[in-house]
Formats: structure tokens, C-alpha cells, sequence
């Protein structure tokens, strides 16, 4: 019932942090090993899935830790501008009817936009806006006070309508 509940949700979180699909799916496998694991340390003082994502985080950050100390990029991961790995692209004679697509050109700089995100503010962006936690326990899964927390929700949204204004529509007054 619990990997049905959480299966979207947090492989969404994962895939965010992660920006790749293979390496979300294992660290999806990662958490729910973590959660059998640790079963007996949860305690209830804090709900369910707080305690979750709480796991999922901190696999997240132990990643991010290991790929800094990488020398250089994997040839499976998704390039910036394609999507595609390197190892897996095929020269083209111009964009794809996809690619041209405004939608897809607007998700993508969406995209773009949160993962160029500090990593503290796209954090607490993609717990708030795409899990649709609340600031306490947002506070309580990345360790760090409300007030902190709804700082850093600022500053992304901040930074994110300033990256993103060229989008905006005109005001008729």
C-alpha cells in the first residue's frame, strides 16, 4: 500500500534531484531498501512521509556528494541541450517537429530554470511545488527552520520569475 502511495511522488523527487531517469529508479530501489532497514527507528513523532523524503534527500545529497568527485561527465547522462547521452546521439540536418513544439520549448526552459536553482532552493521548490508538502514538514525533512525554508521558497521564486520574465504576457491597461 506504501510503495503504491509514494511510488509517484517520490520518484518524481528523485528524478528532479537526480536529472536521471536510470539513477532515480535506483535510488527509488535505495529508499524503500532504507525504509525496511530503519522500519523499527520510526517513531511516529513525525508523519509518514516526511520521514520519507527525509531518506529520499539524504540518498539525494550522499549522489550529488559521489558525482562531485567524478573527473568527468558519464556518457549516459542527459545533455543540456538534446536530452539525449552523449553516447546515444545520432547527427541530425535540424530541431525535430518535438523540438520545435513552444510547449515543449517553454517546459524546457522551465526545466532548465529550477535545475539551475541553488541546491538548497530547488530543494525546497520541488517538495513545495511538485509533492505539495507543507512548510513545516518540508522544515523537518531538509533540517532547517520554517522561516528558513519559506526564505529559500522566495528567493527560488525570485529567481525564477526573473530568469523566466521574457515569458511573461503584456498587461493591457
Amino acid at each position: 500500500m506504501l510503495l503504491g502511495r509514494y511510488r509517484t511522488p517520490i520518484f518524481n523527487f528523485l528524478l528532479r534531484s537526480a536529472r536521471d531517469r536510470g539513477r532515480a529508479e535506483e535510488l527509488y530501489q535505495d529508499v524503500w531498501m532504507k525504509v525496511i532497514e530503519r522500519c523499527g527507528e520510526f517513531r511516529g513523532d513525525a508523519k509518514f512521509s516526511t520521514w520519507l523524503y527525509t531518506i529520499a534527500r539524504n540518498l539525494c545529497i550522499d549522489h550529488q556528494r559521489k558525482m562531485k568527485f567524478r573527473g568527468h561527465a558519464s556518457l549516459d547522462a542527459p545533455q543540456p541541450r538534446s536530452g539525449q547521452p552523449i553516447g546515444e546521439r545520432v547527427s541530425s540536418f535540424g530541431p525535430s517537429t518535438e523540438q520545435l513544439a513552444i510547449g515543449g520549448l517553454i517546459g524546457e526552459r522551465i526545466a532548465r530554470a529550477v535545475e539551475g536553482l541553488p541546491d538548497e532552493q530547488r530543494e525546497v521548490f520541488l517538495l513545495r511545488q511538485l509533492q505539495g508538502l507543507a512548510f513545516r514538514e518540508i522544515s523537518e525533512v531538509v533540517g532547517a527552520p520554517a522561516n528558513t525554508v519559506k526564505s529559500r521558497m522566495r528567493y527560488a521564486l525570485e529567481r525564477l520569475q526573473q530568469i523566466l520574465s521574457d515569458l511573461e504576457e503584456p498587461h493591457e491597461l
